[in-house]
């Protein structure tokens, strides 16, 4: 089973490192990671580098694609001609099309969530509307039919389990959970935007937006 977990510029790394450290459990996996060309990838961090190990043309047949978010990547993401074309040339072949937090309007830009039920960052909510999908702000993961979305970076985690039990079944589902023990006990109970105060909530609003901003400007300076 080939795994394309696609990469790009300014992308948040847990978004595909989460997942990827569960999905390639599935036994008999390929894991790729894919870009326009192989090469060294930075993330929204401007630190932390990862690497496209495949070009699209190199994958064009994966059975999971997942598409991950980035807090100041998504919008470059949105505009790159070679993935949104590539991921409208590898869907209908998929067994599963998935995405993490804003990966999830990455999608929606390749045309694939107009009327789908979908979840991405709860940030976001409002522009995967605007783009099609059928939000759906309270859930986690949410799929429909072989598409699958999972809510802010963190959930990607929670995906890949999920996935895993479709593929594999529960019991490899649990054994995958405990070996990277997973078994979250956070020592803040802060972890959606109905858990905080509107104005801590509006504080990190303004945040994710000014960054996502700043790419945009970056962007079309380009």
């Amino acid at each position: 089973m080939q795994i394309a977990f696609v990469v790009y510029p300014g992308m948040t790394a847990l978004d595909a490192i989460g997942p990827y450290e569960l999905l390639r459990s599935i036994p008999n996996s390929e894991i790729r990671f894919v870009a326009p060309a192989p090469g060294k990838i930075v993330t929204d961090s401007g630190v932390l580098v990862l690497g496209a190990t495949h070009s699209f043309d190199e994958t064009p047949s994966p059975d999971i694609v997942l598409v991950p978010g980035g807090s100041n990547g998504t919008v470059g993401a949105m505009n790159d001609k070679a993935l949104i074309s590539w991921l409208q040339a590898v869907h209908p072949k998929t067994a599963w099309t998935t995405s993490v937090c804003s990966g999830a309007l990455i999608l929606a830009m390749a045309g694939l969530l107009q009327g789908v039920p979908a979840t991405t960052h709860w940030v976001c909510q409002e522009v995967l509307g605007s783009m099609g999908a059928i939000p759906q702000p309270d859930k986690r993961i949410v799929h429909a039919g072989k598409i699958v979305t999972a809510a802010g970076v963190s959930a990607g985690i929670d995906l890949a389990l999920w996935l895993i039990g479709e593929i594999c079944g529960p019991d490899q589902a649990k054994r995958s959970q405990v070996e990277i023990e997973y078994d979250p006990q956070p020592p803040y109970d802060a972890g959606h935007p109905s858990k905080i105060s509107p104005e801590m909530l509006e504080e990190v609003r303004s945040k994710l937006i000014a960054d996502a901003q700043k790419a945009t400007v970056a962007t079309t300076s380009w």
